[in-house]
């Protein structure tokens, strides 16, 4: 899980082996244009809100328009693109929302939408304007390359862009390092590779900077791929370029292994880490099951959300215990784990934990009295509570000198993270690529692009980094769990009440003033009233 490294912006404004690339110098990288005149005040930013009838709320994103309002617009490309001559519509329609919540009752309002994603039927772009830049922050993640790929293709072959560029090493590679010129053939094949072609970072970056570098250049698209703290940072610099009245459209792909960002169905890369967590649990339990009271204990990633850990569990079905950050669990007395590994070896020989990184934290500080300390992004550096879970199950069983075992410690974290995606990210990330595109030359800006409920939608920054997406403990998902493993669930009341808190919806204030509703003519009827909810 990231966390943030720059200013934290204000709600959006109404309305391996890399491939042969020329190495370029950053100033010589992008084309000289003359520095735009200096921006208008901006003006109080404020959440983008309309509503309609029943309930209906739109929180939409950005346009380059809501500051912007003589942009010109063009007839999208698209409409001559032989590859989407069979298709029977070719636009999304202005009027498509997603809704956030699909699982309602009769009376229920219908709450939250935004706008779906897609091509529209008009740019604010012309193809020999674009200069786009593409950067990836963070840690590693299956399907980086993917998404830098069709980012690159996508632009090239549906809308003919060729000014294309990677900046390298992350945020600081704005104004600190080279730049890489991308191409269709200098991105062909770099899908089959893990990792990032251009290089990612961790740490603080210079909004203004990172500014300057976009305005000095001409870059007008800029394409963020990171998790939430990624995406505050492209929040921030979205804020600047607004500021400065600059024709830019900042996007954000949201990227995290971990799973761990709000609203969305999940990030890419996560199913390719789940398939992958599945060899190191068949080869805990191939070692546990051959051994006299064999233990395995597998480490997988999930800082503070331990999706990786529960679908793992769930596909691999030999998992005997689970071990979750959401999850408090507690080692000695009546109900502890450690009674449980025992009684488990006892029935069946042997037994396989798999434990998500985050998980226990708490019980190891207060074991070895360590103080908290952060790394270079503002992370929690974390103990190793796979070793930790290691030892204090030997030294258990020390104890009982009739009662030996066989442990066998299995961390696979950094080699799962490390991986090409697999076919189904593949697609995923090529529709993530596509649909961010497509928002960035129809003149949206300042948004991340996602599915949501099974559809793709532009979502605003804030709403994907107010929250962080965790396992819901009190769901039937994690009861599943617990019927596949038959682990205690470890819970005291006051734990299930606490979850049951952490769950709710905030709600969104609908009041006068900065968050206000704004009324939009195309929901009305003749007579002025709010009547349906298209938006």
């Amino acid at each position: 899980m990231e966390t943030a490294t720059v200013v934290v912006a204000p709600a959006p404004v109404a309305i391996a082996q890399p491939p042969q690339h020329k190495l370029m110098e950053l100033k010589p990288s992008f084309p000289a244009v003359a520095k735009p005149s200096p921006a208008r005040k901006a003006k109080p930013a404020k959440k983008k809100l309309a509503g309609g009838c029943g309930g209906y709320v739109l929180e939409d994103v950005p346009h380059l328009t809501d500051y912007l309002p003589e942009l010109k617009s063009y007839p999208n490309p698209l409409q001559d693109h032989p590859a989407y001559s069979v298709v029977k519509q070719y636009f999304v329609n202005p009027d498509d929302t997603v809704a956030k919540k699909i699982v309602v009752h009769k009376s229920s309002a219908r709450g939250t939408h935004f706008r779906r994603a897609g091509p529209r039927q008009r740019v604010y772009f012309q193809p020999d304007e674009v200069t786009a830049a593409i950067v990836t922050c963070g840690g590693l993640c299956p399907g980086l390359n993917t998404v830098i790929r069709e980012l690159v293709c996508g632009l090239h072959d549906m809308y003919g862009v060729t000014s294309i560029y990677g900046i390298e090493g992350g945020y600081k590679g704005f104004y600190a390092r080279n730049t890489v010129e991308l191409t269709p053939r200098s991105v062909n094949d770099i899908h089959k590779r893990g990792g990032t072609v251009l290089g990612t970072s961790r740490g603080g970056q210079d909004t203004a900077k990172i500014v300057d570098s976009i305005q000095d250049r001409g870059v007008n698209q800029v394409y963020i791929i990171g998790g939430d703290g990624t995406q505050k940072g492209a929040a921030s610099i979205h804020e600047e370029v607004q500021r400065r009245g600059l024709k830019c459209a900042v996007v954000g792909v949201p990227k995290t292994i971990d799973n761990d960002i709000a609203v969305i169905d999940k990030s890419f890369g996560f199913d390719t880490a789940v398939e992958e967590a599945q060899r190191a649990i068949n080869a805990a339990h191939v070692e546990a099951e051959s051994a006299e009271n064999g233990i395995g204990v597998v480490k997988l990633m999930g800082r503070n959300s331990g999706f990786i850990a529960m679908y793992a569990t769930l596909a691999s079905r030999d998992v005997d215990c689970c071990l979750i950050p959401e999850s408090p669990f507690y080692l000695e007395g009546k109900g502890g784990l450690l009674e449980f590994v025992e009684k488990r070896l006892r029935d069946n020989g042997h037994m396989v934990i798999v434990v998500a990184e985050g998980a226990g934290q708490d019980l190891i500080a207060k074991s070895m009295n360590f103080a908290d300390t952060h790394d270079a992004s503002g992370n929690k550096v974390l103990l190793d509570v796979g070793l930790w879970l290691s030892h204090k199950i030997k030294e258990h069983f020390k104890k009982k000198p009739s009662f030996p075992i066989t442990l066998k410690y299995i961390d696979p974290t950094y080699m799962i993270r490390a991986v090409p995606s697999n076919a189904s990210d593949n697609v995923y990330c090529t529709l993530l690529a596509h649909s961010a595109l497509h928002g960035a030359m129809a003149g949206y800006t300042g948004f991340t692009v996602a599915p949501v409920n099974g559809r793709h939608a532009y979502i605003p920054f804030y709403r994907i980094t107010e929250k962080q997406n965790k396992v819901v403990i009190t769901d039937r998902m994690w009861a599943r769990v617990l019927c596949s493993t038959n682990q205690p669930c470890f819970l005291t009341h006051e734990d299930v009440e606490g979850a049951g808190l952490d769950e709710e919806e905030p709600q969104i204030p609908l009041v006068e003033g900065e968050n206000a509703l704004v009324r939009n003519p195309s929901m009305c009827n003749g007579n002025g009233h709010l009547c349906n909810g298209a938006a």
